[in-house]
Protein backbone atom coordinates (compact mmCIF):
# COMPACT_ATOMS: atom_id res chain seq x y z
CA UNK A 1 0.00 0.00 0.00
CA UNK A 2 2.66 2.18 0.75
CA UNK A 3 4.36 1.88 -3.08
CA UNK A 4 0.68 3.12 -4.10
CA UNK A 5 0.86 6.12 -1.83
CA UNK A 6 4.23 7.06 -3.21
CA UNK A 7 2.95 6.89 -6.74
CA UNK A 8 -0.39 8.35 -5.79
CA UNK A 9 1.71 11.32 -4.24
CA UNK A 10 4.40 11.53 -6.97
CA UNK A 11 1.76 12.11 -10.07
CA UNK A 12 -0.01 14.67 -7.99
CA UNK A 13 3.35 16.68 -7.59
CA UNK A 14 3.82 16.15 -11.33
CA UNK A 15 0.37 17.86 -12.12
CA UNK A 16 0.77 20.65 -9.45
CA UNK A 17 3.95 21.69 -10.52
CA UNK A 18 2.29 21.22 -14.27
CA UNK A 19 -0.39 23.46 -13.74
CA UNK A 20 1.67 25.71 -11.77
CA UNK A 21 3.91 26.79 -15.02
CA UNK A 22 0.35 26.80 -17.08
CA UNK A 23 -0.74 29.22 -14.74
CA UNK A 24 2.47 31.37 -14.18
CA UNK A 25 2.98 31.33 -18.01
CA UNK A 26 -0.71 32.42 -18.93
CA UNK A 27 -1.97 34.70 -15.96
CA UNK A 28 0.87 35.78 -13.89
CA UNK A 29 4.17 36.28 -16.60
CA UNK A 30 3.30 35.44 -19.63
CA UNK A 31 5.57 35.53 -22.95
CA UNK A 32 2.54 37.61 -24.56
CA UNK A 33 2.04 40.72 -22.28
CA UNK A 34 -2.19 41.45 -22.01
CA UNK A 35 -3.16 44.91 -22.70
CA UNK A 36 -6.51 47.16 -22.97
CA UNK A 37 -6.83 49.70 -25.48
CA UNK A 38 -9.51 52.17 -24.83
CA UNK A 39 -11.10 55.01 -26.55
CA UNK A 40 -13.34 57.83 -25.04
CA UNK A 41 -15.06 60.46 -26.95
CA UNK A 42 -18.16 62.25 -25.94
CA UNK A 43 -20.87 59.02 -24.91
CA UNK A 44 -18.86 56.35 -26.73
CA UNK A 45 -16.26 54.39 -24.89
CA UNK A 46 -14.33 51.41 -27.71
CA UNK A 47 -12.26 49.05 -26.06
CA UNK A 48 -9.99 46.20 -27.11
CA UNK A 49 -8.55 43.34 -24.65
CA UNK A 50 -5.82 41.38 -25.78
CA UNK A 51 -2.27 39.66 -25.98
CA UNK A 52 0.74 41.39 -27.19
CA UNK A 53 2.75 38.54 -29.09
CA UNK A 54 6.58 39.19 -30.10
CA UNK A 55 8.08 38.87 -33.51
CA UNK A 56 11.21 37.52 -32.07
CA UNK A 57 13.14 36.94 -35.55
CA UNK A 58 10.35 35.07 -36.66
CA UNK A 59 8.59 35.19 -40.33
CA UNK A 60 4.88 36.50 -39.09
CA UNK A 61 2.56 36.70 -42.35
CA UNK A 62 3.17 34.01 -45.39
CA UNK A 63 2.83 31.07 -46.84
CA UNK A 64 2.95 28.15 -44.45
CA UNK A 65 5.19 26.38 -46.57
CA UNK A 66 7.68 28.92 -45.38
CA UNK A 67 7.10 28.59 -41.55
CA UNK A 68 5.22 31.71 -41.01
CA UNK A 69 3.40 31.85 -37.70
CA UNK A 70 0.49 33.27 -39.26
CA UNK A 71 0.06 31.66 -42.36
CA UNK A 72 -2.10 33.25 -45.47
CA UNK A 73 -5.33 32.02 -45.70
CA UNK A 74 -6.03 31.16 -41.76
CA UNK A 75 -7.54 32.19 -38.98
CA UNK A 76 -5.77 34.13 -36.44
CA UNK A 77 -6.78 35.16 -33.32
CA UNK A 78 -5.36 38.51 -33.26
CA UNK A 79 -2.78 38.09 -30.64
CA UNK A 80 -2.15 35.60 -28.38
CA UNK A 81 -3.40 33.63 -25.56
CA UNK A 82 -7.20 34.69 -25.20
CA UNK A 83 -9.28 35.58 -27.54
CA UNK A 84 -9.26 39.40 -28.85
CA UNK A 85 -12.37 41.47 -27.77
CA UNK A 86 -13.68 44.28 -28.88
CA UNK A 87 -16.47 46.06 -27.10
CA UNK A 88 -19.01 49.04 -27.94
CA UNK A 89 -21.39 50.91 -25.63
CA UNK A 90 -23.32 52.46 -28.63
CA UNK A 91 -24.18 51.38 -32.19
CA UNK A 92 -20.95 52.43 -34.60
CA UNK A 93 -20.36 51.86 -38.03
CA UNK A 94 -17.99 49.26 -38.38
CA UNK A 95 -15.62 49.56 -41.50
CA UNK A 96 -19.30 50.67 -43.17
CA UNK A 97 -21.12 48.29 -41.80
CA UNK A 98 -23.75 48.69 -38.29
CA UNK A 99 -22.85 47.20 -35.16
CA UNK A 100 -24.65 47.65 -32.29
CA UNK A 101 -23.64 47.77 -29.35
CA UNK A 102 -21.93 44.90 -27.38
CA UNK A 103 -18.84 43.13 -26.62
CA UNK A 104 -17.54 40.68 -29.52
CA UNK A 105 -14.62 38.15 -30.40
CA UNK A 106 -12.64 39.78 -33.05
CA UNK A 107 -10.14 37.54 -35.64
CA UNK A 108 -8.39 37.74 -38.66
CA UNK A 109 -7.91 35.84 -41.79
CA UNK A 110 -4.66 37.59 -43.28
CA UNK A 111 -3.92 37.35 -46.66
CA UNK A 112 -1.06 38.94 -48.81
CA UNK A 113 -2.60 41.84 -50.07
CA UNK A 114 -5.41 42.30 -47.07
CA UNK A 115 -7.35 40.96 -44.14
CA UNK A 116 -10.75 39.45 -43.17
CA UNK A 117 -11.46 40.69 -40.41
CA UNK A 118 -14.42 39.54 -38.41
CA UNK A 119 -16.81 39.71 -35.39
CA UNK A 120 -18.06 36.92 -33.57
CA UNK A 121 -20.96 36.65 -30.81
CA UNK A 122 -18.34 33.88 -28.90
CA UNK A 123 -15.95 36.17 -26.61
CA UNK A 124 -13.96 34.76 -23.37
CA UNK A 125 -12.65 31.66 -24.23
CA UNK A 126 -9.14 31.16 -25.12
CA UNK A 127 -8.01 32.05 -28.58
CA UNK A 128 -5.81 29.15 -29.67
CA UNK A 129 -9.52 27.01 -30.64
CA UNK A 130 -11.48 28.59 -33.44
CA UNK A 131 -14.73 30.22 -32.87
CA UNK A 132 -17.89 29.15 -34.11
CA UNK A 133 -18.38 30.63 -37.22
CA UNK A 134 -22.04 30.06 -37.38
CA UNK A 135 -21.90 33.04 -34.60
CA UNK A 136 -20.31 35.09 -36.88
CA UNK A 137 -21.67 38.71 -36.57
CA UNK A 138 -20.09 40.19 -39.73
CA UNK A 139 -17.04 39.90 -41.75
CA UNK A 140 -14.71 42.79 -43.69
CA UNK A 141 -11.99 42.43 -46.65
CA UNK A 142 -9.58 45.63 -45.39
CA UNK A 143 -6.64 46.17 -47.89
CA UNK A 144 -3.24 46.29 -45.81
CA UNK A 145 -0.20 48.21 -46.46
CA UNK A 146 3.49 47.38 -45.87
CA UNK A 147 5.45 49.60 -43.16
CA UNK A 148 8.85 50.59 -44.16
CA UNK A 149 9.74 49.51 -40.19
CA UNK A 150 9.43 46.21 -38.52
CA UNK A 151 6.84 46.81 -35.28
CA UNK A 152 8.58 44.20 -32.91
CA UNK A 153 5.59 43.43 -30.91
CA UNK A 154 1.92 43.00 -31.73
CA UNK A 155 0.23 46.27 -31.05
CA UNK A 156 -3.75 47.38 -31.79
CA UNK A 157 -4.79 51.05 -31.01
CA UNK A 158 -6.83 53.80 -32.02
CA UNK A 159 -6.08 56.54 -34.48
CA UNK A 160 -7.91 59.68 -34.50
CA UNK A 161 -7.87 61.84 -37.20
CA UNK A 162 -9.71 65.25 -37.87
CA UNK A 163 -12.69 63.84 -38.78
CA UNK A 164 -11.89 60.15 -39.00
CA UNK A 165 -11.44 57.03 -36.33
CA UNK A 166 -9.81 53.82 -36.82
CA UNK A 167 -9.08 51.03 -35.49
CA UNK A 168 -5.34 50.31 -36.41
CA UNK A 169 -3.21 46.09 -36.30
CA UNK A 170 0.39 46.26 -36.48
CA UNK A 171 3.17 43.62 -36.65
CA UNK A 172 6.30 43.17 -38.08
CA UNK A 173 5.75 44.97 -41.50
CA UNK A 174 1.67 44.79 -41.63
CA UNK A 175 -0.55 47.10 -41.14
CA UNK A 176 -4.64 47.32 -41.42
CA UNK A 177 -6.64 50.46 -40.79
CA UNK A 178 -9.95 49.48 -39.84
CA UNK A 179 -12.42 53.03 -40.41
CA UNK A 180 -14.94 53.33 -37.37
CA UNK A 181 -18.24 56.45 -37.22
Amino acid sequence: MKIVTKIALALLAVVIIIASYLVYGTFINPKSPRDTVTLVQEDLTLEVDYSKPFKKDRLIFGNAADGALVPYGTYWRLGANFATTFETNKEISFAGRSLAAGKYRVYAVPEDDHWVISLNSEFGSFGYTEPDYEKDIMSVNIASAQLMTAVEQFTIDFVEGDDSLSLRFRWDTTSVSLPIN
